[in-house]
Order: C-alpha cells, then sequence, then structure tokens
C-alpha cells in the first residue's frame, strides 16, 4: 500500500524542541515525520537514504546556517520543500530563502495551532492540479501558501488593542510589565489588560511569573518572549 501521508524531516539542534515538533507534525492529519536531525551533516546523511517530502528546518545548527543546508541540498539534487523554523526576523533571509524553496517562515516560540495553519495550507497548495483558467486561479493557489490567515482571537478581543499592549510590553521594561502598568500605557483597564496578556501567555508570545511582595498575594509579572 501506499503511503500517501507528506513526509517530514525536523532538522532542529535542540533534541527536545525537535520531539516537540516532530509530535507537532505527527498530529495533523496527512503528515508524517521519518527522521530527525540535529546537524546539518545529519540532514544531508538522511536525505541521501529517506525519500522525503517537506523539511521543517531550524535556521541555526550547530554546523551552519539553515539556508546553507538548503542551498546545498538544491545543488545536490534534493527538491523536497522547507518549512523554515527561525527566531531571527531578517527580511534579507526571507528573501533569499524564497529561491531555495523555502515555502514558509515560522517565528519561534511558535504554537500548534500556528504550524497545523502552516502544514494544511502547504498540503492545500501540494494538490493544487490541472491547468489555471486565468490569472485569478494562479493568484489563489500561491495565496493558499503565502498568505496564512490571522489566527481567531477569543471572543471579547480585538487586534487593534492587542497590537497595542503587544507593542507595550515589547517596549517596555526588559523586567516586563505588570497588568496595571500596560493598562495605563495603553489606556485600558486592568482586567482588560490582564486578558489580553493572558492571551499572549497562551499563543507562546509572553511569559508569566510571580513577583512577591512585603504583604499580599504576589503579583504577576509579563515578559516578552
Amino acid at each position: 500500500m501506499t503511503d500517501a501521508h507528506i513526509k517530514v524531516l525536523v532538522v532542529e539542534d535542540d533534541p527536545v524542541a525537535a520531539d516537540a515538533h516532530a509530535l507537532y507534525v505527527d498530529r495533523v492529519t496527512g503528515f508524517r515525520t521519518v527522521a530527525r536531525a540535529h546537524t546539518a551533516a545529519e540532514a544531508r546523511r538522511v536525505l541521501d537514504r529517506t525519500a522525503v517530502d517537506l523539511i521543517l528546518l531550524d535556521l541555526h545548527l550547530p554546523d551552519g546556517h539553515g539556508l546553507a543546508l538548503a542551498r546545498s541540498l538544491r545543488a545536490a539534487g534534493h527538491h523536497a520543500d522547507v518549512i523554515a523554523v527561525t527566531s531571527a526576523r531578517d527580511l534579507a533571509v526571507v528573501r533569499e530563502g524564497v529561491s531555495l524553496g523555502v515555502v514558509q517562515y515560522v517565528l519561534k516560540p511558535f504554537t500548534f495551532a500556528t504550524l497545523r495553519d502552516r502544514l494544511v495550507r502547504y498540503a492545500e497548495y501540494r494538490t493544487t492540479s490541472g491547468e489555471a483558467t486565468g490569472q485569478d486561479e494562479v493568484d489563489r493557489a500561491l495565496a493558499n501558501l503565502r498568505s496564512p490567515a490571522p489566527a481567531a482571537l477569543p471572543k471579547g478581543l480585538s487586534a487593534p488593542t492587542l497590537e497595542r499592549v503587544t507593542q507595550a510590553l515589547r517596549e517596555g521594561s526588559p523586567e516586563g510589565l505588570t497588568a496595571a502598568v500596560a493598562a495605563e500605557t495603553v489606556g485600558i483597564s486592568r482586567i482588560t489588560a490582564r486578558r489580553y496578556l493572558e492571551h499572549l501567555v497562551d499563543s507562546g508570545r509572553a511569559a508569566r511569573s510571580p513577583q512577591y511582595g512585603q504583604v499580599g498575594r504576589p503579583e504577576l509579572i509579563y515578559t516578552w518572549k
């Protein structure tokens, strides 16, 4: 029986993160992790003996940059697509990756929902076949891959306010902000600010820790990851 799964190689130098990413991949219908590699050299060895459709590629490897690996794979005749995983936000790197088969970028830290969205859209892109009837159909096929829909916010939260809270957290003190400080900065109530901050924690973009004072309950401090 033919394996209809999209076969994925996870390349990540941190073994714990590699296992987590592989678990994420295997939770998405139609995808299967066939191997893990922790270095560029190990990834090359895997690809020489294993058929792979997609590489989930960390760009910062102990023996070289992920894009250098992608470039060498193309030169060696490997045609697997690449979803790049990185904490870097350099758009020059993004542009360079496009010519090397990088079809999506996922910024660390990411949630399962974020990766699932990219994988589902990649699967839809792969199944597009036949002859396009016009420019609109070509644009739709590419938009499926390039323009993932923004994740729906929990009820009661708005994107503009979330952006303001995010900016306050990113540009605030390196030690973090309390909900009260965030509320004053943005101009909303403390309870509302805390809802947005908790959403950022739940989505993996912020961290929460208690700050113990001399009396009373500890106050929660939020920091941007």
